[in-house]
């Protein structure tokens, strides 16, 4: 490249060089140097405007000007360049093309927005589902198409660990997940998956429990009470059939157990037992529950620790939060070897309110965690009839918790004992905090 340039540098000075001798022969040498670089000055505008016409109009494919010399290795650098712009420009949009494809045919739903949720792109799919309208909507907030206050919510507070639910603002008979992700510059990529299969199986699995649990309810409750009236009189029988009464009347009395929580569970998930809210003695639950659990423990000889901070009042239904909070500090007994200790604390701070009951048992493994709360997902495989309850205990204290705003959180490792803490937040409190433990976080 050095070469060349010091080469049509030396043919620029040579011509200068001749017509200033030109010149100079007739005895004007300085005119033959301005003629020269008039000659030379003229040559490279011409040359410009060349290259100035084919830039104006790169999209006519046409090939770049002729020239020699300098320009000439100019132009042919530049036409050499817009070829390979027009390839990766062609690459790119054929790989753009199949990106589009891909995505229209897939049957998920599929929309892209800025950080204020203005539309931006989306697939076939979304079209179907949301409704949504390329000739109209592009460029429109999503708020103005997707109407439902939830999903507004969803959008803004920019916590999507879990997919929200709804139905399709377009099709009202469809029922949606959506899940959106982050990317860019604070961008959402939105996912519209139609669940509506899927919900009318849940809500035949539903309508089952709850139609066969009423069923079951009658005949079972006739049976345990000939059973109980046979146990009171076992004393005429012989001996050999008063322990089978007595296992008959325990059985009974756990089928009508499990039958009691399947029509709870049903309940809190349809939202039919969610009573008028009112304001919850916390401190007064606790003090009852605690004495329930002792009557529990027997002969066991438990250690309680019950610790409620100043703050006890809560807004929710208390028929609800007694069954959580019951479910949770029976378990701790069931599950703590003799002589074991359980802790029953309640706290607040800056965050809200918790209730944590931890014990000295026999632990979780961490693997089983994140399932503890599905319905007759049990830890301990074998259901011993001791421990073994009904399996839907903590499936009742998730829906209880989602009916206040709360949340569930299980610390718990092998012979380390296990932790339940429930959060609820702030605006479910019915005393204020003080502005200075709101400030620092302190515990009040």
């Amino acid at each position: 490249m050095n070469y060349k340039w010091s080469r049509y540098l030396r043919l620029i000075l040579a011509f200068l060089a001749v017509t200033t001798g030109a010149g100079l022969a007739f005895g004007y040498p300085v005119e033959g140097l301005l003629a020269g670089l008039f000659i030379y000055l003229t040559w490279t505008l011409a040359q410009s405007r060349k290259l100035y016409q084919w830039l104006a109009n790169p999209g006519t494919g046409e090939a770049a000007p002729e020239s020699v010399g300098l320009w000439g290795d100019i132009f042919d650098g530049l036409h050499k360049l817009h070829r390979g712009h027009l390839a990766t420009q062609d690459r790119l949009l054929a790989q753009f093309n199949r990106l589009q494809e891909s995505t229209n045919a897939m049957r998920d739903g599929v929309v892209m927005t800025d950080a204020e949720g203005v539309l931006e792109w989306w697939n076939g799919s979304a079209e179907y589902l949301l409704g949504l309208k390329r000739q109209t909507d592009l460029g429109q907030p999503i708020h103005n198409l997707v109407r439902a206050p939830a999903f507004q919510v969803y959008f803004r507070q920019r916590d999507y660990r879990e997919p929200l639910e709804l139905r399709s603002p377009a099709r009202p008979h469809l029922h949606l997940q959506i899940l959106i992700s982050l990317f860019g510059e604070d961008d959402r990529l939105i996912v519209v998956k139609d669940v509506t299969r899927l919900f009318q199986l849940e809500q035949m699995r539903r309508d089952f429990v709850s139609n066969v649990s009423h069923e079951m309810r009658t005949p079972l409750t006739v049976i345990s009470g000939y059973l109980e009236t046979l146990v009171d009189n076992s004393e005429e029988f012989p001996p050999r059939w008063q322990r089978a009464l007595r296992t008959m009347a325990q059985q009974s009395a756990r089928m009508e157990s499990l039958i009691t929580d399947l029509l709870l569970l049903s309940k809190l998930e349809t939202g039919e037992d969610h009573g008028i809210e009112a304001v919850v003695d916390v401190r007064a639950m606790c003090q009852q529950i605690s004495n329930d659990a002792r009557a529990l423990s027997g002969d066991s000889g438990h250690e309680f620790q019950l610790d409620i901070g100043e703050r006890h009042f809560l807004r929710g239904d208390g028929d609800q939060l007694r069954s959580a909070f019951s479910n949770l500090i029976f378990n701790a007994v069931k599950y703590t070897p003799a002589g074991g200790k359980i802790e029953i604390r309640w706290h607040t701070d800056r965050e809200g309110a918790h209730l944590s009951v931890k014990d000295s048992g026999i632990g979780i493994d961490p693997v089983h965690i994140p399932r503890l709360t599905e319905r007759f997902y049990r830890a301990d495989p074998s259901r011993h009839k001791e421990t073994g309850g009904t399996g839907l205990g903590l499936a009742i204290v998730k829906h209880v918790l989602l009916n206040h705003d709360a949340r569930l959180e299980i610390l718990s490792r092998i012979g380390d004992g296990s932790e339940f803490i429930c959060h609820f937040p702030r605006e479910r409190l019915a005393e204020p905090l003080p502005e200075s433990a709101a400030e620092t976080g302190d515990e009040v």
